[in-house]
């Protein structure tokens, strides 16, 4: 497939350009996000210029883009909603009230370190994320294909003309590069289709069109100026605290988790590290400060961020110069933005969805295990049923952490290791918990066992509380059957979990139990 992601160090001039593509690329998704939300296209566009600014400069992940996003958009139009029925004008108050809480929770998450957590998402779940979000970005890709002054489906002439675009945009965006590789291929191919578009094909949808489906706003006409400072002083903080906080929640988690999912996926696509706490308290403070300054707040962006990183942008400047970029079209730039052909940003879309599926997952089938197949399958359809990341990642990670339960269950080994006539030494192989204990009591017959039992756990290990209940019971059956059962070689952290549970069990060790230490490896945050 096309190689769309080279490994390159950043400098100033890649991340310029490249950020100037990112910030013609962020108008269109940010208007549409606005009318997921039910609010203006301003409050969209002016979240994309906070988030990205602000997480661009002092977030985890350089060369990673955050703007208003759908995930974001969805939980935002319940706040919008909530506020809209308490009264007119509301809508917006309790909005901007939720994005600001949202952003003490995340800045919070960064605080505490908990973003070292996501590295538990295993590969098959990130496989998946990838794969479906790639489908999401196609499909929402669709729609363009309409009309937007009737909504009807584009046909004939019209059709052709916007599909020759798109063509011509993907095929500008693949062999451009063979020219020369100075300025970024998408820059070019925008531009020069909007050219195009401009002196030949007038009537092909474009930037403006899509603006004139905004309330209030029926010439298509991108202007706004930049906005002050104002808490939400009309929200009812005591009083609705528990669908501020909820909603919130809500938004914290999902724009935690596509943050740092798609931190991982840039990673690995650029073979570098990121850090993920400082990512979290990064968007926790856009976030606050974009609810606070009118916005409807927002995460990463893996689309944008794979511009990025596919048009050279490997440094802060990429996002700095994005946000800034976004701020003069904004206010100014407005008469050269509408007239962007829609095409030409959907021809863009279609490559960034080639260069993010994880194509060698079709490979997979019949090489890897059924388990990691299921977990790849029911994160992608979670992802395009439901177009919620978050909600995916978590049955991934659901699916993923049951069917290690089940294996390690069934791995569970029990030998005979020595006897005599009055004493029998097992040996046993494995992890003790919720799990495996099943297994592990019906190895043992206290009845015709021998009269002295000891149990050596050097290649073995008690994980939880049902482990602990296991081996408990099972020394309250040799005690009624008038026989002694003793653990040996037991770990010293296994030791600490059975000293801590004391007052609930009774089970004898052996005294003459070396130490044995487990090596920890300390996470980077």
């Amino acid at each position: 497939m096309v190689d769309l992601f080279k490994k390159q160090s950043a400098n100033l001039k890649n991340d310029t350009l490249s950020g100037l593509t990112v910030a013609l690329a962020l108008v269109p998704e940010a208007i549409a996000f606005s009318f997921i939300a039910g609010v203006d296209p301003l409050v969209g566009l002016w979240a994309a210029v906070f988030m990205g600014f602000i997480t661009a400069a002092f977030g985890g992940r350089p060369g990673m883009i955050s703007g208003a996003t759908g995930a974001i958009a969805v939980v935002a139009g319940k706040a919008v909603e909530y506020g809209d029925n308490l009264g007119e004008g509301l809508g917006l108050q309790y909005l901007f009230a939720v994005i600001m809480l949202a952003g003490v929770i995340q800045i919070l998450f960064g605080a505490l370190k908990l973003g070292r957590f996501i590295r538990l998402v295993p590969h098959p779940v990130m496989i998946g994320f990838v794969n479906g979000l790639a489908i999401v970005i196609l499909m929402a890709q669709f729609p363009s294909f309409r009309d937007p002054s009737t909504g009807e489906w584009l046909q004939g002439s019209a059709l052709a003309i916007f599909v020759g675009l798109i063509v011509l945009t993907m095929l500008i965006i693949q062999f451009f590069p063979k020219v020369t590789k100075s300025v970024p291929s998408i820059l070019i191919s925008i531009i020069s289709v909007g050219l195009l578009a401009f002196f030949l094909f007038k009537d092909t949808p474009t930037v403006s069109n899509v603006l004139a489906q905004a309330k209030g706003n029926p010439d298509g006409i991108l202007k706004g100026t930049f906005p002050y400072p104002h808490w939400p002083s009309s929200v009812d903080w005591l009083g609705d605290w528990k669908f501020l906080l909820k909603t919130a929640f809500i938004v914290a988690m999902v724009g935690i988790i596509e943050s740092l999912m798609t931190l991982q996926l840039i990673d690995e696509i650029t073979e570098t590290r990121g850090q993920g706490n400082r990512e979290c308290a990064a968007q926790g403070s856009a976030n606050f400060l974009s609810g606070l300054f009118g916005g409807m707040g927002g995460c990463a962006m893996i689309g944008q961020s794979l511009i990025n990183i596919k048009s050279g942008g490997r440094g802060r400047a990429s996002g700095i110069v994005a946000a800034l970029a976004l701020t003069i079209f904004i206010v100014i730039g407005g008469p050269v933005i509408q007239q962007i052909p829609i095409a030409a940003l959907v021809g863009v879309m279609f490559m960034v969805v080639i260069g993010t599926f994880e194509w060698s997952s079709l490979r997979t089938f019949g090489r890897v295990p059924l388990s990691d197949i299921i977990v790849i399958l029911s994160v992608t359809l979670v992802t395009i049923i439901m177009h919620d990341l978050a909600t995916a990642v978590f049955v991934g990670i659901i699916v993923s952490a049951l069917v290690f339960a089940w294996e390690s269950s069934r791995h569970v080994h029990i030998r005979v290791e020595s006897e005599t006539e009055d004493e029998r030494i097992y040996s046993l192989d494995g992890l003790l918990y919720f799990g495996s204990v099943r297994e592990f009591s019906d190895h043992f017959q206290a009845r015709s066992d021998c009269q002295s039992i000891v149990i050596d756990f050097a290649r073995a290990r008690v994980c939880d509380l049902s482990g602990i209940e296991a081996i408990n019971a099972l020394t309250e059956r040799y005690r009624k059957a008038g026989k002694k059962l003793r653990l040996r070689h037991l770990s010293k952290d296994c030791l600490r979990m059975l000293n801590r549970a004391d007052a609930l069990i009774d089970i004898e060790v052996a005294d003459d139990d070396p130490e044995y230490l487990v090596a920890r490896i300390s996470p980077r945050s």
